[in-house]
């Protein structure tokens, strides 16, 4: 075991915590926390526009994108589902996107459709209420974890 020399200053860390961010940690979320309302920096989402874009859950295609939002901590997709649930329109928190193909114009979520489908019903004039966002937020962050359906691809437990 090396000792260490009383006459030498110890080399500093840096602070993982990015100040004015909320209690956030360097490089986002930590492993294993889910944020709903924030895209994942390996998703490949900054600054890019996603409207019209088509999404794809793990088991196939739900729609097209109809807006998107960067807010924040409060990001969002609003997908038109056209006939797959009778043209209603889903809300999809931004934490659900693993990863954008730009090429292909692709979003790419971590979510089936049957836990798509199964979400709060969006509402068009009441989709910015805090209730309505908690509600949505709590079922996409209750589908990770001990009782939900696992962690976010690339994360650790």
């Amino acid at each position: 075991m090396d000792r260490l020399d009383p006459q030498t200053t110890p080399q500093q860390t840096p602070d993982p915590l990015v100040h004015g961010g909320g209690g956030a940690f360097a490089g986002g979320t930590p492993a294993g926390d889910f944020d709903p309302w924030r895209y994942r920096d390996e998703a490949g989402v900054t600054g890019a526009d996603l409207v019209g874009y088509k999404v794809e859950a793990t088991d196939g295609g739900i729609g097209k994108i109809d807006s998107a939002s960067h807010e924040v901590n409060a990001s969002y997709l609003v997908v038109d589902t056209g006939p797959w649930i009778f043209g209603k329109k889903v809300m999809l928190p931004a934490g659900v996107v693993n990863h954008v193909d730009h090429d292909g114009q692709k979003v790419y979520v971590d979510r089936s459709k049957d836990q798509i489908k199964a979400a709060p019903e969006f509402d068009g004039a009441g989709y910015e209420d805090p209730a309505y966002r908690d509600k949505l937020g709590g079922y996409y962050g209750g589908t990770y974890g001990p009782s939900g359906w696992g962690i976010p691809p690339g994360r650790a437990m």
